[in-house]
């Protein structure tokens, strides 16, 4: 009876692409222990270039380190889920992305193409520069951290000072120390986290959000807030439309580590990447990550997103600037309009704090995107790259017509409130630019003129350098802070209010100490300069000594 009962369930499941019953896969029927079956079912298969018995991760993940560095992109098989059941390549069914083929010169053209393939990317080392180096024992620690997750996730990655320190080790920290924070601290953490023990803040990018909730919740039903009592379904709906699309769970112990995870649909974060239609997600990915299980989708998206935070940050910049001026004009671009920052809750210096720790990391991940650009000249030398103290100088040629053409290739959500701006400013009559939006919508156009900026961009950035760029700071407050203030309400419904307390009590600690610093910074500042003033006035003595001496003789 139970056999049979199991068959009629069987028959009833549908393979997503094809209205084949499972029951007629005979392959999928000898792998699959049970439909309903909450274990992980793994498929290891070896590639071809791999020697017997050997396999390499096949999410991507491996991109970015040393040994591995030119190693061509490998084809993405999720790993396993609830229900996801073990089979390989030959029994997966491909879709192309609709749209013609991605190359080097189109592809900023569809930078939400809906890939499935690494190989459908524009070529073959298409978007590496996302995969930055890191610890690679810490990184095998994280990568079987997500392995625990039963709910298949798509594409994950760290983020946070948790991965990528923002101060340098000033003193010896204690395992007392860490286990407050992480009960089973590993030698590798200690090493990543030597400045002292924080929290390791995680993306997860899903496929059907209230599906991977509904496993989760399953699976581990401590993670979530009394919400989760009404069912996945209220949560799906809470996480997708309030604030960005994320859905917090923090203060987790996972695997002996203390983390966050926010969730978000694939479709979600790349909406972001490519538009920016909130800069939650993207403004994180602008920054220095750790990605941990990469997508095809997601890494073209992104790709965009970066080479779009380049295009916005020397809009904001002089004809010269520095590496450090250019990444903290980057950096910093999230951060404006967010609730947090006019708060006591985050540190004034943290951009700083960012960029200054983080330069290797920021050259690698805009070093390659910098050379592409006709309009910037980059002088950093190889060896340069891997010194954090070089800042290397560079110059952007301010001609109207290619800095039109960077307006042109701003994301598109955020490229209409810039418009919009202007036309309050230049009162442009509503008809005039309602068929200035007509022509200038993405969809359904092939050709490469679309990206070329037309007399309305060169009117633009032909306007006050110094009103440009508050206008630009004003989109963007507009783009950031709503979603980042309903997200911040949220955090206190999707965490329950314990957690929420702790959080703010926490990001407040941040905040007396980032004041702090920058108090003694400043103050180490006046000191120098009343040291040198006094210097200055020592040396105007001698000198009104040595003239009355001479004098006098």
């Amino acid at each position: 009876m139970a056999t049979a009962l199991t068959q009629n369930r069987l028959a009833r499941m549908v393979w997503p692409s094809t209205s084949q019953p499972l029951t007629s896969m005979r392959p999928l029927r000898r792998q699959c222990v049970s439909a309903f079956s909450y274990t992980r079912l793994y498929s290891e298969q070896t590639s071809p270039d791999t020697k017997a018995g050997q396999t390499k991760p096949k999410d991507g993940s491996h991109i970015g380190e040393k040994q591995q560095a030119g190693s061509k992109a490998p084809t993405y098989v999720h790993r396993g889920s609830a229900i996801n059941f073990a089979i390989g390549d030959k029994y997966r069914i491909r879709e192309p992305h609709e749209g013609p083929p991605l190359s080097a010169e189109n592809w900023e053209d569809h930078p939400n193409a809906r890939l499935e393939e690494f190989d459908e990317l524009p070529y073959e080392l298409f978007g590496t520069n996302q995969h930055i180096e890191f610890h690679a024992e810490f990184k095998k620690e994280l990568t079987r951290l997500l392995r625990s997750y039963r709910a298949p996730i798509m594409y994950a990655f760290a983020y946070g000072s948790g991965i990528f320190p923002q101060a340098k080790p000033n003193r010896h920290v204690s395992d007392e120390e860490y286990r407050s924070v992480h009960p089973k601290p590993s030698q590798a953490l200690k090493e990543v986290q030597a400045s002292g023990p924080k929290s390791i803040d995680l993306i997860f990018g899903v496929t059907h959000t209230q599906h991977w909730h509904s496993l989760n919740m399953r699976q581990h039903p401590e993670h979530y807030s009394s919400l989760a009592k009404f069912g996945s379904g209220l949560v799906s709906t809470t996480q997708e439309r309030w604030g960005a699309g994320v859905y917090f769970n923090p203060y987790v112990i996972q695997n002996g580590v203390q983390i966050k995870y926010g969730v978000t649909s694939i479709d979600n974060l790349c909406t972001d990447l490519s538009s920016w239609n909130n800069l939650y997600l993207a403004g994180r990915l602008q920054k220095p990550v750790k990605i941990l299980r990469d997508h095809p989708r997601v890494r073209l998206a992104n790709q965009a997103n970066l080479i779009s935070a380049v295009r916005t940050a020397l809009l904001l910049l002089p004809p010269q600037f520095t590496e450090n001026e250019l990444y903290s004009t980057i950096a910093g671009l999230s951060y404006l309009g967010d609730p947090r920052m006019a708060l006591p809750t985050e540190s004034p210096s943290k951009v700083t704090d960012i960029v200054t720790h983080n330069m290797t990391s920021f050259r690698k991940l805009y070093g390659p995107l910098l050379a592409t650009l006709p309009n910037v000249d980059f002088t950093a030398t190889t060896p340069d790259n891997a010194d954090p103290d070089a800042n290397a100088k560079l110059s952007q040629d301010m001609d109207p017509t290619k800095r039109a053409n960077m307006v042109r290739r701003l994301p598109s959500t955020f490229r209409s409130r810039l418009y919009f701006q202007y036309q309050k400013k230049f009162m442009m009559p509503r008809g005039e630019f309602r068929a200035l939006m007509e022509a200038s919508k993405d969809e359904g156009e092939e050709s490469f003129k679309r990206r070329t900026g037309g007399g309305f961009e060169r009117r633009i950035v032909q306007d006050d350098p110094a009103e440009l760029q508050e206008i630009i700071r004003k989109v963007i407050r507009q783009t950031v802070n709503w979603p980042a203030t309903a997200q911040t309400i949220k955090g206190f419904f999707t965490a329950g209010v314990r957690r929420s307390l702790r959080y703010v009590y926490e990001k407040w600690t941040k905040f007396r100490a980032g004041k702090a610093k920058m108090a003694a910074k400043k103050q180490e500042e006046a000191a120098l300069k009343q040291e040198a003033s006094k210097q200055e006035t020592a040396k105007q003595e001698i000198k009104v000594e040595a003239k009355e001496k001479t004098k006098q003789e």
